[in-house]
């Protein structure tokens, strides 16, 4: 066993689980996303903060209610080294969920327990209108801290800017095969150059702004490439035992086990091991 590999074996046992909570609408693609991470096509189980398994129509029953619980935990069959924590996202003039969001994150990133502490955020926002601003209560996140716990922010739902991006290098004179290759790319690069990167990482807009961002495309197909959300979460995490703990629940994409396993850290006074 070579020595990342022991190092990943031993933040395993001793962390076990990694902790994403996850923020987003309704309509901003959450759970497509998580099935593409986890390679799933079911829905994950549900538990409470005590560990029993919440029945799915109870779930269903409490959201058309209005109800919902932070602290539930979503597990995939497929990959159980993820817990996933779910937040419904902001909307404008109310403060109760973000109120909730930052009790939560101020809780659990200073956990006690290391399998019980937050290690990453993914705060979604669909972008399927790119030419819309950033709402106030999307931005409001922003104005607070997470502690050591990163952020990466996942825009979901771009296909329009694809469509639109398709549209470009065919009018300037690329093959139509090639376009379609090369859509996303080339979308990923108009997007940069709209306002809503530099407004995000604009500190007096956005005080706490994200580690990073990644743009996903075409989620909602099977079988479609989260390597871009895994690369720039890894990117993003601090501890290098993290890092490790991370990339050995990848069942995705071995170049990126391959990349990380071949690094060599200095892990001298990590969490103790």
């Amino acid at each position: 066993m070579s020595a990342s590999q022991d190092l990943a074996s031993r933040a395993k046992k001793r962390i076990s689980r990694f902790r994403i909570l996850v923020i987003g609408r309704a309509n901003a693609g959450k759970t497509t996303i998580l099935q593409r991470v986890c390679r799933s096509t079911e829905n994950p189980e549900i538990y409470d903060r005590d560990g029993k398994k919440i029945d799915g129509a109870i779930i269903e029953g409490t959201a058309e209610r209005g109800l919902h619980d932070i602290e539930n935990e979503m597990i995939f069959k497929s990959n159980p080294g993820f817990v996933f924590h779910d937040s419904r996202g902001f909307e404008a003039g109310g403060t109760d969920e973000l109120d909730k969001v930052k009790t939560f994150i101020a809780a659990r990133a200073n956990e006690k327990s290391l399998p019980g502490r937050l290690h990453a955020i993914w705060y979604c926002i669909p972008m399927d209108d790119h030419h819309r601003a950033f709402t106030a209560a999307e931005i409001g996140f922003f104005t607070c801290g997470t502690g050591s716990v990163p952020v990466i922010v996942l825009f979901t739902k771009m296909d329009a800017l694809c469509t639109e991006a398709f549209q470009k290098l065919t009018e300037e004179g690329m093959l139509e095969d090639q376009a379609f290759d090369k859509a996303a790319e080339h979308a990923n690069k108009m997007f940069e150059d709209m306002p809503h990167v530099e407004h995000l990482y604009n500190k007096k807009k956005t005080p706490y702004p994200p580690k990073c961002h990644v743009c996903l495309h075409e989620m909602h197909k099977p079988g479609a490439d989260s390597s871009s959300l895994i690369e720039k979460t890894t990117s993003a995490l601090g501890d290098n035992v993290l890092k490790q703990l991370f990339v050995s629940t990848q069942q995705t994409n071995m170049e990126i086990c391959m990349k990380y396993a071949l690094k060599r850290y200095d892990v001298l006074g990590l969490v103790g091991l």
